[in-house]
């Protein structure tokens, strides 16, 4: 049985599993480990420092595999915003097809990458922002459950209602971000309505991830209750591993903080040292509430052949078993 849906059918790839853009996480030995296992990776573009050194990188990531991958390219409001056009152009002088968009108003990206045949996937977190980027133009959305890594938006809509309602109104092909790692988690939102799904936290901790081993062996020893929400007073929510200088953050929040106040906290610097040193409480570093279901840590071909295993055995077996036949009952 294979798992054959239009998302898989538009990017070229075996199985609907996706490794979706993630801050200093998503580079080439991760990417094509996906890629080779079947699935679709994103290299993140901002991760590198120029878009030079993104070309490099996109390069690195083709002596690994000859299959499909794509790049993300996420666009926030910042007070210094890096030079997005240029990775932009990074990303299309590269060859590159597939492209996975986030953030704000990227219109003016995804025009340009249309007008190159690059296949675009959205990033987003609530039903009206996946019918607008539809409108846009892209060709597919990743919908963001409030249980994801990162920014899950501020509407606080979880997967089990967020993935069906944006079904009911999405015309293009849509894949499942937020939650996810395991076979049930594919069947489900195969369920739901969704063509695929798109994993960060559970790609965090696989063997080619490019993160120190001590904070993969902290993903399999959390449990779902282990992350925290922050800035939420700041309506900027984001989901984050818990650890010392998250709750110092939650606790200043209480008090009134204003971003300032906690800038130093929270750096990128400070993040990026957690993977690179593998000290939990270096810093901010993103997680999902899928650790509760992260229990090993196998090779990205391991990961992506259980996944699509488990679930084509649930389809399959353990659904199977609660259909019966008209003829059945009558009898």
């Amino acid at each position: 049985m294979a798992l054959k849906t239009r998302f898989t059918e538009l990017v070229g790839v075996e199985h609907p599993v996706v490794q979706g853009g993630m801050q200093w996480v998503g580079r080439a030995e991760l990417v094509a480990a996906v890629a080779n296992a079947g699935g679709l990776g994103f290299i993140t573009a901002l991760t590198q420092p120029t878009p030079q050194a993104l070309r490099e990188e996109i390069e690195r990531c083709r002596s690994l595999t000859t299959k499909p991958f794509g790049v993300n390219l996420t666009i926030l409001p910042a007070i210094n915003p890096p030079p997005y056009a240029e990775y932009r152009q990074a990303i299309i002088d590269s060859g590159v097809k597939i492209v996975e968009t986030a953030g704000n108003k990227p219109q003016e990206h995804v025009d340009e990458f249309k007008k190159h045949g690059i296949v675009v996937v959205h990033k987003c977190t609530s039903v009206r922002h996946a019918l607008s980027a539809e409108r846009m133009g892209v060709d597919a959305i990743s919908i963001d459950g409030f249980e994801c890594a990162g920014h899950p938006g501020e509407d606080d809509v979880p997967g089990l209602i967020l993935i069906p309602a944006a079904a009911d109104k999405v015309k293009i092909p849509m894949i499942a971000s937020g939650g996810f790692g395991d076979g049930r988690g594919l069947a489900a939102a195969l369920a739901l309505g969704a063509e695929g799904i798109n994993m960060g936290t559970r790609f965090m901790c696989t063997k080619e991830s490019p993160i120190h081993q001590a904070i993969k062996e902290q993903i399999v020893a959390n449990d779902e209750r282990s992350t925290d929400l922050i800035f939420r007073t700041m309506h900027n929510t984001s989901r984050v591993a818990k650890n010392a200088i998250s709750q110092q953050v939650v606790a200043l929040e209480k008090e009134g903080a204003k971003f300032e106040d906690v800038r130093e906290l929270v750096a990128g610097v400070r993040g990026r040292s957690v993977y690179e040193v593998g000290d939990n409480d270096a810093g901010i570093w993103s997680a999902g509430q899928i650790q509760g279901l992260i229990h090993d840590i196998p090779s990205c071909q391991e990961l992506v052949g259980r996944i699509v295993r488990e679930a084509e055995e649930i389809i399959q077996g353990r659904l199977a078993r609660f259909v019966t036949s008209r003829a059945a009952v009558v009898a």
